[in-house]
């Protein structure tokens, strides 16, 4: 791919040809206050707070959907720049609850950054009083539409990403909202709750209904529900783990979870119920035995089995090399073929 130097706010910057301004600053560093735009999804230019001076060009274009060009000039902030943006915030602040204390997005807000960096604490407009739908029909999210800046976000993942399409922005004007099908509640849409745009949301207008606690420690593994192997980042703290999240480093989901990755590949590890020692019955009763004597006991049971009489059945949940193992075990040393795997069905 080509490369192009541009400059931005002085600074001689190279880029690949094809990529906007607003990835060329911050492949250097440079930082553009954004709303709607968001790495994983293609660039929508509608919060217009990324807007930049271009030499050369009218007015202010967003830089999100401007692409470089060599030789290219850009100024990234001065007055009139910064006055637009002001400007854009308070018409949105002006259309949003006051009631950050109380908001389950207190302190991840993406509205409240953009206020706390521009110096904005008051937006000095007549309230609009929009009143957005309500709606907790869904077990594991809750939507506030009073609180949606109309980015486009979670539309544009439950589109791009996840496939699903169950949203849409529906309506005109003051009464536009992101809306399932015939704006019904989201528990009737085709939503498969995999909290997706909850993540890609930027204010409290999409929270979990349990958010989970920040975790002291993290660590990288991957999700068991299923042989598709998704990279997650589970949490710990106190000694238990208390949250999941996508890793994004892992090139098989890419930070993506389903509902199941994300709400349940942690319940389980805490659960009571959770079998932690090997049990062994005596007596009619199951009792905790050691690991030496639960191998001991099914190698003696194993030896008394006749190879007509022995099945194996693999799982996705385990890595290739055991499912390897299983199968060569069930072949050499019980002499039968009767294994299967669960990836078949």
């Amino acid at each position: 791919m080509a490369e192009v130097t541009l400059t931005i706010d002085g600074q001689s910057v190279k880029a690949d040809e094809g990529m906007t301004i607003l990835e060329a600053a911050n492949a250097v560093g440079i930082h553009i206050p954004t709303l709607c735009w968001d790495p994983d999804l293609v660039p929508y230019g509608g919060c217009r707070l990324c807007i930049v001076q271009v030499e050369g060009l009218r007015g202010l274009p967003p830089s999100c959907t401007t692409q470089v060009a060599d030789g290219m000039v850009v100024i990234t902030e001065n007055e009139e720049i910064l006055t637009t943006r002001r400007l854009v915030v308070r018409l949105q602040l002006a259309d949003h609850p006051v009631d950050c204390l109380n908001c389950r997005g207190n302190l991840d807000c993406g509205l409240q950054k953009l206020s706390r960096g521009l110096g904005i604490y008051g937006h000095g407009l007549p309230p609009t009083g929009r009143e957005g739908t309500q709606d907790d029909s869904n077990a594991v999210f809750v939507r506030d539409m009073s609180k949606c800046v109309l980015c486009a976000r979670c539309v544009r993942t439950c589109h791009e990403i996840v496939g699903v399409g169950a949203i849409e922005l529906v309506g005109r004007g003051l009464g536009t909202e992101p809306a399932p099908f015939l704006a019904k509640d989201i528990r009737s849409s085709s939503c498969e709750s995999c909290g997706e745009c909850v993540v890609h949301c930027p204010t409290g207008a999409l929270t979990f209904v349990n958010p989970h606690p920040v975790p002291a420690t993290e660590a990288n593994t991957v999700c068991p529900f299923c042989g598709t192997g998704c990279g997650i980042t589970l949490g710990a703290r106190n000694g238990k783990v208390v949250s999941a999240r996508g890793n994004r480093d892992s090139p098989v989901n890419k930070g993506v979870l389903c509902v199941k990755g994300r709400f349940g590949s942690f319940e389980y590890v805490n659960h009571e119920d959770r079998l932690t020692t090997p049990m062994i019955r005596k007596a009619g009763e199951l009792v905790e035995a050691s690991w030496d004597e639960a191998l001991e006991l099914v190698a003696t049971k194993l030896k008394a089995v006749k190879p007509s009489e022995f099945g194996a059945f693999t799982s996705a949940k385990v890595a290739n090399e055991d499912n390897y193992l299983l199968q060569k075990f069930t072949r050499a040393v019980m002499k039968t073929n009767n294994i299967d795997h669960c990836a078949r069905l």
